[in-house]
C-alpha cells in the first residue's frame, strides 16, 4: 500500500542526488551493493546490543538507496533484468538482517524468547510473501493482489518502532513497549498478506486452467467442423459392394 504513495513522492525527492551520482560516474548496482552493506552493518551491529535509535539511523540512511539506484538506472536507460535481480535479492537480504538483528537481541541481552521466535518468523514470512508472487508470476500468472503488508509496510512499522524504542535509553519512559507490539503487527500482517497472495494464486491457477480447457474445447469443435462431411467414411462397407462388383466385372 505504501508502495502506491511513497515511492512517487521519494523517488521525486532523490532525484537530483541521483543525478549527482551518475555525474560522479557511479554505478547503480554499486548503490545497491553499498546501500545493502549499510543496512546490514546497522542492523547487524546495533540491534544484538539493543542500540535501536542509533541502529535505525544508519538503517535509514542506507535503505533509500533501493530508491535510488532504481532512479539512476531509469535516467541511464539502463534497466536491466540483472539490475532488477540484484536488487530484489539483496532486499531479501537487507530484510532479514534488520529481523535477525531483532532476533539476536531478544535471544540474548533482550531475554525474551516469544519475541524472539516472533522475530524469526517476521523474518521468514517476509522471504515467504515476496517467493509467492515472484512464484506465481514466474508460472504465468498475474498474482493481482498486494496484501495487507508489503515490504514497504513492514520496514516502515519496524524501523520507526524500533527507533523510538531507542528513545528508551534517553530517558524516555515506557516507549520501549512500541518495539514488540510492532513485531506482533508485522508478523499478523504478514501471516494475513501471505493467505491473500496464495488465496489469490489458487484461484488465478484455476481460472487460468478453466480457460486453457475451454480453449481446447473450442478448437476441436471447430476441427470437426471443418472436416468434410462422410470423409471418415470412406473405408466402410457401404462402399466395399461397389468395389467387389468391379473385381467381379474383372
Amino acid at each position: 500500500m505504501l508502495n502506491k504513495y511513497a515511492r512517487a513522492f521519494f523517488t521525486r525527492v532523490l532525484t537530483p542526488f541521483a543525478a549527482f551520482l551518475i555525474r560522479r560516474g557511479v554505478s547503480p548496482d554499486a548503490v545497491t551493493l553499498v546501500g545493502t552493506a549499510g543496512v546490514i552493518a546497522g542492523a547487524l551491529v546495533f540491534y544484538p546490543r539493543g542500540e535501536f535509535f542509533w541502529g535505525t539511523i544508519v538503517i535509514t540512511l542506507f535503505v533509500f538507496s533501493d530508491l535510488v539506484d532504481g532512479n539512476m538506472a531509469r535516467q541511464l536507460g539502463r534497466s536491466s533484468r540483472w539490475g532488477a535481480f540484484l536488487d530484489s535479492t539483496l532486499d531479501r537480504v537487507a530484510d532479514g538482517a534488520i529481523f535477525g538483528g531483532f532476533a539476536l537481541w531478544y535471544a540474548g541481552q533482550g531475554d525474551d524468547n516469544a519475541l524472539c521466535a516472533v522475530s524469526i518468523f517476521c523474518l521468514a514470512s517476509g522471504q515467504v510473501v515476496s517467493y509467492t508472487k515472484a512464484r506465481g508470476e514466474s508460472i504465468g500468472l498475474p498474482v493481482a493482489v498486494n496484501g495487507l503488508v508489503e515490504r514497504a509496510e513492514r520496514l516502515v512499522v519496524s524501523l520507526v518502532a524500533a527507533g523510538l524504542a531507542g528513545l528508551h535509553k534517553f530517558g524516555v519512559p515506557g516507549i520501549q513497549y512500541l518495539l514488540p507490539v510492532a513485531l506482533w503487527i508485522v508478523a499478523v500482517g504478514s501471516l494475513v498478506t501471505l493467505i491473500q497472495r496464495v488465496v489469490t494464486v489458487r484461484r488465478e491457477s484455476a481460472e487460468a486452467e478453466a480457460e486453457a480447457a475451454k480453449a481446447e474445447a473450442n478448437a476441436e469443435a471447430e476441427a470437426g467442423e471443418s472436416r468434410p462431411v462422410g470423409a471418415e467414411e470412406s473405408g466402410t462397407p457401404a462402399a466395399r459392394p461397389e468395389a467387389e462388383g468391379h473385381e467381379a466385372a474383372k
